[in-house]
């Protein structure tokens, strides 16, 4: 008796304490990890906008999500851009400011953005459709509230079994000294550092084990450094990889990297000296989409850290 009468207390508690948006939400409230939460997403939404061409177009398509339009023009990863259009997503422009005639368009019921990125243009989302902007930093957190939200729990922990069996296997497999990652751009240096506010790429390093040198590690809440040449020789690692990254055209890229390596600093320096400086892919750097980037990262640990000479 006293053990119902406590469910009975617990469950008007817990409806007191809604919102009256959340109270009046015909389909799924969500609360946690979202911008202006509660708010109220359809239980088994069949149209789906995202603004984005990153974690949540990577992870929506990864989740099997009925996603019908996203910024294919500002897309970094032509994988990714193929299997959207693969799936029949429909461009709606550039990442930094969607054709809004197109969403409206495709009629969406649900759109989904990222807290940092479409925060100050959200109420113009919400009068075409309920609109949830992610708010987390870890690109697992992110994938977890995806999938919470859409119903896709399940894909989502088996997505990330396989990633943690094979990040914990190449981690007891990395050798332990220091490695550097840089980004080339045409302004100048970016350094991504490993810490609790690590891009995803770098958190993935970081998870599987990867040292990096003094310079490249923190303990706050930076996530990159803009080191210039007199900073360059701090990147003392015996292995660097360095991403070129001159702008969304390509093209320059090659151009930029040749001005770069041939400059007497980044000679100098021990990686370079000593042949293990490589250039990674961009798409898999800068364009970080989900799980399947993951393992595109662990695939540069495994060749050019754990089986390089």
């Amino acid at each position: 008796m006293k053990t119902a009468l406590c469910l009975i207390i617990s469950a008007l508690a817990m409806l007191l304490s809604l919102t009256p948006a959340a109270a009046q939400c015909q389909g799924r409230a969500i609360s946690e990890h979202v911008l202006g939460a509660p708010v109220c997403v359809p239980t088994a939404p069949s149209r789906i906008v995202v603004l984005d061409p990153f974690y949540n177009l990577g992870m929506g398509l990864e989740l099997g999500l009925p996603i019908v339009g996203a910024p294919l023009m500002t897309a970094q990863d032509p994988d990714l851009r193929r299997a959207a259009e693969k799936a029949s997503v429909t461009d709606i422009g550039d990442a930094r400011q969607p054709s809004l005639e197109r969403i409206v368009a495709l009629k969406p019921d649900l759109i989904i953005g990222d807290a940092t990125l479409h925060a100050q243009v959200r109420g113009m989302f919400e009068k075409v459709a309920p609109t949830v902007l992610i708010d987390v930093r870890n690109w697992k957190d992110h994938l977890q509230v995806l999938a919470d939200m859409t119903g896709r729990r399940d894909t989502a922990a088996e997505l990330l079994a396989g990633y943690e069996v094979r990040v914990a296997a190449i981690r007891a497999r990395v050798p332990h000294f220091p490695v550097s990652i840089l980004r080339i751009t045409p302004s100048g240096f970016h350094v991504y550092v490993s810490g609790p506010a690590a891009y995803a790429p770098y958190a993935v390093l970081r998870e599987a084990g990867v040292q990096r040198t003094a310079y490249e590690t923190v303990t706050d809440n930076t996530a990159f450094k803009r080191p210039g040449w007199e900073e360059i020789g701090l990147l003392d690692g015996k292995t660097l990889l360095y991403v070129v990254v001159s702008g969304y055209d390509q093209a320059p890229d090659d151009a930029l990297e040749a001005a770069t390596t041939e400059n007497p600093f980044w000679q100098m320096l021990p990686a370079v000296q000593a042949g293990r400086a490589y250039r990674v892919d961009r798409a898999t750097w800068m364009g970080f989409h989900g799980v399947a980037s993951a393992h595109r990262v662990l695939d540069d640990v495994e060749r050019y850290i754990v089986n390089a000479p």
